[in-house]
């Protein structure tokens, strides 16, 4: 009982969720590193980097967002109204997201062949959204998401001033962040490698091979 109070007293916030990433860097002794961001991971990444620019050696980015041009009607209309005005009306439909259905849609969506994809991959994660309490803190941060977005100017400036690697894989069929949000890149990267798959939202599950070889090619140019 006293692990479940302590989660509850937990700021679910992303700039919490940075605090403990940034802690967990320190704790291991890494200085600097190339990172890896999807989805969440990102806003959390483009933190790190604004706190520490010349720690980040290089940016992978999977359908991690950092671009207005990268949200998908009508996915985020929701989030953002919930965020704006918490109540019965906007809550409903983000508990919606929280369900099986839709945590299978997250995997399958976009997927040109969706026998590549596990199911184990969307029970596991439901079990996990399925704890006690989880409900309360996902909807936590949908209300907190428009920070994320309110740092973007930053992250742009960032991304001019630091001109990082950055490699962009992303699945082109992703209804939750869209190929736009992989194209902006090259708004302030001029030297963006972007690749976009016939996948979804977490294109991962179907094309790990070629985004292997993709990350693979991208460190050893880019690291070298």
């Amino acid at each position: 009982m006293r692990q479940v109070g302590v989660l509850r007293d937990f700021p679910y916030t992303f700039d919490a969720l940075t605090v403990v990433t940034s802690g967990l860097l320190q704790h291991l002794g890494i200085d600097r590193f190339a990172m890896y961001v999807q989805d969440y991971g990102a806003p959390i990444g483009w933190r790190l980097a604004l706190q520490a620019p010349e720690r980040v050696t290089a940016v992978i980015t999977q359908n991690g967002n950092a671009y207005e041009e990268g949200f998908v009607k009508p996915f985020w209309d929701g989030v953002f109204a919930y965020a704006k005005a918490p109540g019965p009306d906007t809550e409903a439909p983000m508990r919606g997201a929280l369900t099986p259905e839709v945590t299978r849609w997250q995997y399958l969506n976009g997927v040109a062949d969706p026998s590549l994809v596990s199911p184990d991959n969307w029970v596991h994660d439901q079990a996990l959204l399925d704890r006690p309490g989880n409900d309360e803190i996902q909807l936590k941060l949908f209300r907190d998401y428009p920070t994320n977005v309110d740092l973007y100017p930053q992250v742009h400036q960032y991304f001019r001033d630091s001109q990082v690697p950055l490699l962009a894989v992303w699945g082109a069929n992703d209804e939750i962040f869209g190929p736009g949000g992989a194209t902006a890149f090259s708004q302030d990267l001029a030297d963006a490698e972007i690749h976009l798959l016939e996948s979804g939202h977490f294109a991962l599950e179907s094309h790990l091979e070629a985004i292997t070889e993709h990350i693979r090619g991208f460190l050893a140019r880019v690291l070298a």
